[in-house]
């Protein structure tokens, strides 16, 4: 009978500290879902997998990196400065990955193209029909299938930048030559936002009201997530009259009637400031709009010489495809905004309108002008 001896052989993760280790995609999709959801529980859940399993693999992501990434605590996680560096990576890692499958499958004639468009909340109603309405014409014809992505834009429209999206209709506060690379961005017009004002403000007959009288005032405006670069942009102008002034988050955002009813009846002078709303111009050349349902005694007026504009415009990443790109082009040269408009008739001056704080306007459109 041979006596045979026992060699031992070490275990992968034994092995000493300077064998190479590497990081799989599933370890960053499995950190970038921790962050995000907050707790491993809801992160667990999101991906359909074992809590203890995403527990062990987000463990074994802080091994290779040999530093915490996480901080435990009974409310949830939070990251440590080593995991905020990662994340943004992380994010970039797979969106990357995502583009290059979806390139690659395109080139080989697999499946539909997809072009994913990201159209906040906080636009005009006639220009999010007119755009959506041309980009989904120009897309359907080119075959290629457009997934929606309801998300807020910052002023570096980060989301298509890091290549979470492809493209997206936003605001520009910069010339569209000011864009970092690789953004590339068309122009649809100039907007501009409302301002109601209490009935006794001296503005009101005038139907116009200064920059500086307006920082003098409680403004109503935001919250700023709903459309970061509008925010910031309109804050800076406003505090350069004013560096003591800060806007007045609304208390429903997506009611301006109900906003209308609470600066009515603040205990001073508050007034209301909408997102961009009205196609820019000078004056009279300002979509007047019907008087919305439920204002009140608040009255609108608008900004004297225009200091609070946005720019409509398209953007998207300049490493797309160029049929992709092409149909963009197609929708900017279809999607100008309507003319302005001289003031609606009496018969209109009771028309249901309803929009957010810092959307919409405008009447949305029945369809598209092809």
């Amino acid at each position: 009978m041979n006596q045979a001896q026992a060699v031992a052989v070490p275990r992968p993760e034994a092995a000493g500290p300077g064998a190479p280790q590497s990081v799989e995609l599933r370890h960053l999709r499995y950190f970038v879902a921790v962050a995000d959801a907050g707790t491993f529980t809801r992160a667990a859940e999101r991906l359909f997998i074992a809590q203890p399993t995403l527990s062990q693999q987000v463990q074994r992501l802080e091994q290779i990196v040999g530093t915490p990434l996480l901080r435990r605590r009974r409310e949830g996680v939070q990251l440590t400065a080593a995991g905020t560096v990662l994340l943004k990576a992380a994010r970039d890692v797979l969106a990357a990955a995502g583009h290059a499958v979806s390139q690659t499958r395109q080139a080989a004639g697999l499946g539909r193209p997809r072009l994913r468009f990201v159209l906040p909340t906080d636009l005009p109603d006639s220009l999010a029909v007119q755009t959506t309405c041309r980009l989904r014409s120009a897309a359907d014809a080119a075959g290629v299938t457009v997934t929606w992505l309801e998300t807020p834009l910052d002023g570096e429209f980060s989301p298509i930048r890091q290549r979470r999206a492809d493209a997206g209709l936003g605001w520009l506060t910069a010339s569209p030559d000011a864009l970092p690379a690789p953004l590339e961005a068309l122009s649809l017009g100039e907007f501009e936002p409302e301002v109601w004002l209490p009935p006794g403000h001296p503005s009101v007959p005038r139907g116009v009201i200064g920059l500086n009288e307006l920082a003098s005032l409680e403004v109503i405006h935001g919250p700023r997530r709903a459309s970061p670069a509008t925010y910031h942009w309109w804050l800076a102008a406003l505090q350069s009259m004013d560096s003591r002034f800060a806007f007045t988050d609304p208390p429903f955002r997506r009611s301006l009637p109900m906003v209308l009813a609470f600066a009515a009846t603040a205990p001073r002078p508050t007034a209301v400031l909408t997102g961009p709303a009205v196609i820019a111009g000078p004056p009279p050349g300002v979509t007047r709009l019907p008087r919305p349902a439920g204002a009140g005694d608040m009255a609108r007026v608008y900004l004297a010489g225009h200091p609070l504009t946005a720019t409509a415009a398209l953007v998207w990443n300049g490493d797309l495809p160029r049929p992709l790109q092409q149909i963009l082009v197609d929708t900017a040269d279809g999607a100008a905004p309507p003319k302005a408009t001289s003031p609606p008739a009496p018969s209109q001056a009771g028309q249901h309108h309803a929009a957010g704080l810092t959307g919409a306007g405008t009447p949305a459109l029945a369809g598209c002008s092809n």
